[in-house]
């Protein structure tokens, strides 16, 4: 996709949503950081169901470590890897607390260096809770880089350095959202909303759906 292709197709998603915002459910940046953990292979929707209880209860490092993994189990059964991810929240709700005297640290490696957080959760706090330019490359963002030609490549790392290079800075802040909201609900991935979608006429794909999903 030539440069001035990637500027028309950030200027209509960004006319269209001019202040996207993410689609999880949190109060603090901690809860953030919580709310994407539990994102890991499961929808928004499911986690957006298991946390009001869940932050009713341990709405701090403190409240969650003090509840350890037993305590969490409960609260995110109905979460896809629920042990795994409440022996990690227990675990980075200490880390916090020993670390970063319960606040969450604003720095990657910092963020990384938490468990059951990667690449993809520290960008995605980054960019919501800390304003950075980052992009957080999940299976949406893979499959519209890659459909569309605006950033293809083989692996989530290569799409990643390529949509930095190509996105305008202008846009680089919100690049996350448009691009996570047009594959989730319109560049979906069985059958595409090519009919109704505002970039159709730049995209690279060439099997194209002519009626609505």
């Amino acid at each position: 996709m030539t440069p001035k292709k990637v500027h028309e197709l950030f200027s209509r998603l960004a006319q269209a949503n001019p202040h996207p915002v993410t689609e999880l459910d949190y109060a603090s940046p901690f809860q953030l950081l919580v709310a994407v953990v539990l994102s890991a292979q499961a929808t928004d929707k499911s986690v957006n169901l298991a946390t009001p209880p869940l932050f009713r209860a341990a709405p701090t490092p403190a409240a969650m470590a003090a509840l350890g993994s037993d305590g969490l189990m409960p609260y995110i059964r109905s979460i896809g890897l629920y042990k795994t991810k409440a022996k990690n929240l227990a675990a980075l709700a200490r880390q916090l607390l020993e670390r970063h005297g319960g606040e969450v640290p604003h720095e990657r490696a910092a963020l990384e260096a938490l468990p059951g957080v990667g690449r993809k959760t520290a960008n995605v706090v980054l960019n919501i809770a800390f304003g950075e330019p980052t992009i957080a490359v999940d299976t949406h963002i893979f499959r519209v880089a890659n459909r569309t030609g605006l950033a293809p490549g083989k692996d989530v790392a290569s799409v990643e350095q390529k949509l930095l290079r190509v996105v305008p800075a202008e846009f680089r802040r919100h690049a996350h959202h448009w691009l996570i909201l047009h594959g989730r609900y319109t560049c979906t991935a069985r059958q595409p909303g090519c009919a109704s979608c505002l970039v159709r006429d730049l995209c690279a794909y060439k099997d194209k759906i002519d009626v609505q999903p």
